[in-house]
């Protein structure tokens, strides 16, 4: 089993990555992955608010406070008809397969799963904003999500330093 600062190579967690490399990346596209990202960021840390170690639901909280402010932001630019595009109201499957299995595990098991994944979304994160901000074609949403940048990587740092 990888450790935490571990990966594949292969984006499990997400789903953003194949995308985020393409070098083309819609509007559309990018909120919903990123609408979708957040809402897995916010359920799955509420699950380890209540099932990890001190360190997990420190960090846990965190993603929580984070993800909320994002999402509420994005959905400004949307609302706000800065950005003409759909925001999700639920996961998709993926993530909510991701969710489920995180739901029945306890301990080391939960930890070591959580940190996993939230590894691998945040490095499927990075490369997203990092495409969007380089070649997106709504101006706002570029200029918002090079704005969110370092604070993702941030979070990527913390995520690997998980034990």
């Amino acid at each position: 089993m990888p450790h935490a600062g571990q990966t594949t190579g292969q984006s499990q967690t997400t789903g953003a990555a194949p995308a985020a490399t393409t070098g083309q990346l819609s509007t559309a596209d990018f909120v919903r992955k990123v609408a979708i990202s957040d809402m897995f960021e916010i359920q799955s840390s509420q699950l380890a608010r209540e099932k990890a170690d001190r360190e997990g639901r420190d960090f846990a909280n965190k993603m929580i406070q984070a993800h909320t402010k994002t999402s509420t932001e994005l959905k400004g630019l949307v609302q706000g008809g800065k950005v003409q595009a759909e925001i999700p109201t639920g996961l998709d499957q993926q993530h909510a397969q991701k969710l489920e299995r995180l739901r029945g595990l306890t301990g080391d098991a939960f930890e070591d799963a959580y940190e996993e994944m939230q590894v691998q979304a945040h490095n499927d994160a990075v490369a997203l904003f990092t495409t969007y901000a380089q070649s997106g074609d709504n101006a706002e949403l570029k200029q918002w999500a090079e704005k969110t940048l370092p604070e993702l990587k941030q979070h990527l740092g913390m995520a690997e330093k998980l034990d």
